[in-house]
């Protein structure tokens, strides 16, 4: 994989309000504390297979500094290590990523979280289209 392959394009981001509205609503969801994934499948017509949101809880992290940081190494952690599903997936998906520990997390814990995530959704997924073909 080259290093064109690990950035995180704003395509990439989810903004769409519904898309965000349908994640929480129908999203499967995936936990590897501190964090969760929901996931749920979706059509984009920009040629773009995933699209990511990371979410930090108000609650939790009243300091918007501390939010951002938190989103911060969410989206690095995703970025180093989108290439775990990339290629692998067939179809459209919407991720939200949602931090759900009380204290700042090292990079680390997140990246690991990642990469956890990513390999049970993969595994997830290709379980149910073997049992829905």
């Amino acid at each position: 994989m080259d290093s064109k392959d690990s950035t995180f394009k704003k395509k990439e981001k989810l903004k769409n309000k519904k898309v965000f509205e349908q994640l929480f609503v129908e999203g499967k969801g995936l936990t590897a504390f501190p964090l969760k994934l929901l996931y749920t499948k979706t059509d984009f017509d920009d040629g773009i297979n995933i699209k990511v949101g990371v979410v930090a809880p108000k609650k939790k992290f009243k300091s918007a500094v501390k939010r951002n940081r938190v989103k911060r190494l969410l989206r690095e952690a995703y970025r180093l290590n989108k290439h775990v599903v990339f290629n692998k997936i067939e179809g459209n998906f919407a991720f939200l990523f949602l931090y759900l520990g009380n204290t700042m997390p090292n990079y680390d814990e997140v990246d690991g979280s990642i990469n956890k995530l990513l390999e049970a959704f993969l595994k997830k997924e290709s379980h149910e289209k073997k049992n829905t073909h």
